[in-house]
């Protein structure tokens, strides 16, 4: 198994190519969809660059697999659902992300809060396979009900969960998002075994380092700033809500709004 990343800078998100060179089998996890906000249009230019890689290395792609609703960046699954004629999964639990933004919005009576607009509703523990990628679904919510990891081989797909050791985790103070929940979430995680490789779904450079995208739940269990295995769960639920109260509610892809 292979895994290409791409960073989109201008919302600080990783998208992942996880690929069988030898079968062409592959699955792209959480991609972004260009938002101008100034001119309140959309582009392509990101998502173009992930199929681009997908038709050069002549991949059949299975899934688009989303973390969760992403409240910091559009999600081009559609995209790539029309163009490449991937299917694409979330978790089941969007159904009460889509019930309570259907109010906060207003959106009416004609939009369907039962994720009929998904291909695939993923429950905890579900086996998915593409091709011979075979996936595990772990419910990790806490950011968002909504959100899973996914586990395939040794490397660990966190999405908004667990970001790399020198930021932390992701915010919770979303409609029905948890830190208790979250806490939760990352103890299930890091009761995997230490050697399995973390891919996060953003990086915020903190200090101005460069971008990274991987790390191992040893290390996180060791090093992460916010939630390590000794850390209390009082404790962080106390810290991280503490944090989320000064955050930004809007501007969700500035480093300073997690």
């Amino acid at each position: 198994m292979e895994i290409q990343e791409f960073y989109d800078p201008a919302t600080f998100t990783l998208t992942f190519v996880v690929f069988d060179a030898k079968t062409r089998d592959a699955v792209v996890i959480d991609p972004v969809l260009d938002f101008d906000a100034l001119s309140a249009s959309t582009s392509t230019k990101s998502v173009e660059k992930v199929a681009a890689f997908v038709k050069e290395k002549q991949l059949n792609l299975h899934y688009v697999l989303e973390t969760h609703a992403h409240a910091d960046h559009l999600s081009a699954s559609q995209w790539l659902h029309k163009h490449l004629g991937a299917k694409i999964a979330i978790g089941a639990r969007i159904r009460e992300v889509q019930d309570t933004f259907k109010g906060v919005f207003n959106l009416g009576p004609d939009f369907k809060a039962d994720g009929s607009q998904f291909h695939l509703l993923l429950e905890e523990g579900q086996p998915v396979s593409a091709g011979t990628i075979n996936i595990k679904v772990l419910s990790t919510p806490g950011h968002t009900p909504a959100c899973v990891s996914f586990l395939i081989d040794d490397a660990l797909f966190t999405g908004d969960a667990l970001f790399m050791d020198d930021y932390g985790t992701g915010r919770c103070d979303f409609p029905r998002g948890s830190a208790s929940d979250l806490f939760d979430s990352i103890q299930k995680l890091y009761a995997l075994p230490e050697a399995t490789r973390v891919f996060v779904g953003h990086d915020y450079q903190p200090q101005g380092r460069a971008v990274a995208w991987e790390t191992t739940i040893g290390k996180s269990k060791e090093r992460n700033i916010q939630l390590r295995a000794s850390t209390k769960k009082e404790d962080f639920v106390a810290a991280r809500q503490k944090r989320d109260a000064t955050l930004a509610p809007r501007d969700c892809s500035s480093p300073a709004s997690r």
